[in-house]
């Protein structure tokens, strides 16, 4: 699933959507935030049409599950909230999430050890960055509370502060022809 690039989410919130939070039409979901508040994520046309063919036809319970049942009874057992009744699977948890993404990825990671869910959220906001985007507008996206906590995912270089310096220089060298 493509949403926490679509939306920049952090992974814990699209992990513990409900079909029930999804708002298919508007291409939103209702996420519960780091600090509690209820706010809403906006994904792209790949994460829409994905979403059906994820739910088929489920109306309620987790919007992403565990290749397994989840166990009924003993210590494993798993909240009734979190198993979809007409499946029987648990909602996947972080660290299989975490595991599965980081093998698929592994392939493409020049390094070969695949990246955490936490790098899908940066690199969603490092390419709207890159895309030229405001800081306002990445906190919009990202729901940071503080412009400063955009620092540690945002990282531009040096080829977008020459840009930069280029661009407001009020006597430039050459003018464009």
């Amino acid at each position: 699933m493509e949403a926490p690039v679509d939306t920049a989410a952090r992974a814990e919130e699209i992990l513990t959507l409900n079909v029930e939070d999804l708002d298919l039409e508007l291409r939103r979901a209702r996420v519960v935030s780091k600090g509690g508040a209820i706010e809403y994520v906006h994904w792209a046309t790949a994460t829409a049409r994905l979403l059906p063919r994820l739910l088929s036809g489920r109306i309620c319970e987790p919007v992403l599950l565990a290749d397994r049942r989840a166990p009924s009874s003993g210590r494993r057992a798993t909240a009734s909230g979190d198993v979809c009744p007409v499946t029987g699977r648990g909602r996947l948890s972080y660290p299989r999430a975490e595991y599965l993404f980081k093998t698929t990825s592994a392939e493409l990671d020049p390094h070969r050890q695949g990246w955490t869910l936490h790098q899908l959220r940066h690199s969603a906001l490092q390419r709207l960055a890159q895309a030229g985007r405001t800081a306002p507008e990445l906190q919009a996206k990202s729901r940071h509370r503080h412009l400063a906590g955009l620092g540690r995912y945002v990282r531009l270089g040096e080829e977008t502060s020459a840009r930069i310096t280029a661009e407001a220089d009020p006597i430039q060298r050459r003018r464009p022809r």
